[in-house]
């Protein structure tokens, strides 16, 4: 019997390599694509000797094609945090709607199953709390944010339409604040950037007055979340994520304090559009994929934090 085989585009960012990983130690063979614009091979370095990995240095808003055999496909690509957005619009549009339509092309020539990596952004600065899929957002079409929120609407919109027309199997996964080993310590998201401040003991800056909230997840719970969504029957998107809700400034004040810091913190004005609270309701995840978080967010902090000592030479 063939191994199933799996693409995994943005397969050497945050999230991507972490996949990849999984599905090296779950046995299938693995095909990881990335234009490297935010990703970084460093990420899947320990693969690259794997006769079941192999990575393809490719743009996937070009055409995509892949010799042989393609069970499933995790399409990833994409800058994801808002200072690789801001700083790559135009990229990231494109990402999620050409990719995207070039991404399931392939799922619908090969018979595979595609699963997108979609998110939280889509519900915008919500008027619902806690964000249920059933929520339509709340987004600013043409603010900065905008280009990562859209093209994330758009990719769902696009997925939904090839399994539809098409009949392609698919699957929406809408992703909430996640955190763990592989983040950039440029990334710009609160975590890296409160966790590499305070372990230089640098101010840690905190945005607004610090009151709206984000519920962070750890990644190998994400991760498992994803692989038994990618697994079930289940079109429609769902939630995955950590309901434990925490506001910024509660977060860095965690951070300063598990970092042993000597920061102190600053305040710096609020970002356009910057959400006020996001906190998934993970119901349908829970009955449809019987998962849950299993990390807390302390202990999570603390084996990010030992990722980051590592990097930052601590």
């Amino acid at each position: 019997m063939n191994k199933e085989r799996i693409l995994i585009t943005g397969g050497t960012g945050f999230l991507g390599s972490h996949l990849c990983d999984k599905f090296i130690n779950n046995g299938f063979d693995v095909v990881c694509m990335d234009n490297l614009i935010t990703g970084s091979t460093d990420n899947i370095a320990h693969l690259l000797g794997n006769p079941n990995f192999t990575f393809i240095h490719h743009d996937v808003t070009n055409y995509m094609y892949l010799e042989g055999s393609l069970d499933y496909i995790l399409h990833f690509a994409s800058p994801a945090s808002p200072i690789d957005y801001l700083k790559f619009p135009i990229q990231t549009l494109k990402v999620g709607s050409l990719g995207t339509h070039k991404a399931l092309g392939l799922a619908k020539a090969k018979n595979a199953r595609f699963l997108l990596a979609s998110t939280s952004e889509v519900y915008g600065d919500p008027l619902v709390h806690p964000q249920q899929e059933s929520y339509w957002g709340n987004v600013n079409p043409v603010g900065s944010r905008g280009v990562y929120d859209e093209a994330k609407r758009f990719a769902e919109a696009m997925t939904m339409a090839y399994h539809r027309f098409h009949g392609v199997e698919t699957r929406i996964v809408r992703i909430f604040n996640t955190y763990g080993p592989k983040m950039r310590i440029e990334d710009g998201r609160a975590i890296p950037a409160f966790m590499s401040q305070a372990l230089n003991n640098e101010p840690v800056t905190v945005f607004g007055d610090g009151s709206q909230t984000r519920s962070v997840c750890y990644v190998d719970d994400l991760v498992e979340g994803i692989y038994r969504l990618l697994l079930s029957d289940e079109n429609n998107p769902v939630n995955i994520g950590n309901p434990d809700e925490i506001s910024m400034l509660g977060l860095a004040k965690e951070i300063i304090e598990i970092t042993n810091s000597k920061s102190e913190i600053v305040y710096k004005e609020l970002p356009e559009d910057d959400p006020k609270i996001r906190q998934p309701d993970i119901t349908r995840a829970k009955e449809l994929l019987q998962w849950q978080p299993s990390i807390d967010r302390r202990e999570g902090l603390i084996k990010t934090m030992e990722y980051f000592k590592k990097r930052l030479g601590k």
